[in-house]
């Protein structure tokens, strides 16, 4: 069995070397049509576009994809083709809630944002979504819940979101279709619509927030301060941009190692599961440094505003920053 996988996965290695010799690693963004045609499975992030153009004529049947989103997956064609494709629901909520609670506390520190007593308007309430909510009640704050699609008693619609958020914080797939497309659902009218100068936080998908329209509500006020991990045409995004937001971070929200080991362990249990494969064993993250000393302090932990430093400074390695990622924790063990 052949098995490509994108090189920046990390911790992966020795397991997939447990199931197979032939194994192929290389740039998610520069696998093509004829490094998959004699492949039996991928393994890819979001920088690989799993499609006809990709797949035709190949052997493939079965992706994996190491992310919660699914976006760079054609899953008509893979439903045409009879490829087999999953997703990793849910394995880097953890991370991403940690990445939002750091920025809230440093909104605190900061920008003046007091999170007591403050109301946290959290737009999609899926494995992220929920774990953000929990984060805004232990901080004392006044949540509200956005989900269209779920429609549950106590969610409350985009109106009251805009009309009552001090923070709002999205948490939302990129879709263009069906009766909720969240692409650009924060556009010029939702920021025409804000009421209380509210921050801005976006862990979702770049083109949730229309960027340009963004950068004007950040210039007239209309937003006190954004916080954004994804962007509008990564790697390529608008250093204007860039420099008007308090944190800016190059798609890594969801980069802790014990979330990218929660992804690989996803996506091997699906491989051997479909090739009927005996399970080369659990992947553990590394443990910080031994000379790590924690006092209980989230931001000790995990700082953004040092992601955003690196990449304030040099915008041009956004694809290198994101793929040569510092180790990070959720906890300390």
């Amino acid at each position: 069995m052949k098995i490509v996988i994108d090189d920046k996965i990390p911790y992966i290695r020795e397991a997939v070397a447990k199931l197979t010799p032939r194994v192929v690693y290389k740039r998610g963004a520069d696998i093509t049509a004829a490094d998959v045609r004699d492949a039996d499975a991928l393994i890819v992030r979001t920088r690989t576009r799993c499609d006809e153009r990709l797949l035709a004529g190949s052997r493939v049947r079965f992706v994996a994809t190491a992310t919660i989103g699914f976006d760079h997956i054609d899953t008509e064609y893979m439903r045409r083709a009879g490829i087999s494709w999953t997703n990793c629901p849910g394995c880097n909520a953890s991370s991403v809630a940690q990445y939002v609670r750091s920025s809230l506390l440093l909104l605190r520190r900061d920008c003046g944002l007091e999170p007591s007593g403050a109301t946290l308007g959290v737009v999609g309430c899926g494995h992220v979504g929920r774990l953000v909510c929990g984060v805004g009640r232990e901080l004392g704050m006044r949540v509200l819940v956005c989900d269209p699609p779920v429609g549950a008693p106590g969610y409350v619609g985009m109106d009251v979101i805009e009309r009552e958020a001090d923070v709002i914080t999205f948490h939302v797939p990129l879709t263009d279709g069906g009766p909720c497309p969240t692409r650009h659902l924060a556009d010029a009218a939702f920021f025409g619509r804000l009421a209380r100068r509210p921050f801005l936080v976006n862990t979702s998908r770049g083109a949730v927030v229309d960027n340009a329209a963004l950068k004007e509500a950040l210039r007239e006020g209309r937003v006190r301060q954004a916080v954004i991990d994804t962007w509008e045409n990564e790697p390529g995004i608008d250093p204007e941009l860039l420099s008007q937001v308090y944190i800016g971070t190059p798609h890594i929200a969801g980069y802790s190692a014990d979330g990218k080991v929660n992804a690989d362990n996803m996506a091997i249990d699906a491989l051997c599961r479909f090739f009927g494969l005996p399970n080369p064993g659990r992947i553990h993250p590394p443990r910080l440094p031994a000379g790590f000393v924690y006092d209980g302090d989230p931001l000790q932990l995990y700082n953004p505003l040092d992601d955003s430093d690196r990449l304030k400074r040099r915008p041009d390695l956004f694809e290198h920053l994101r793929g040569n990622y510092p180790l990070r924790r959720e906890s300390v063990e």
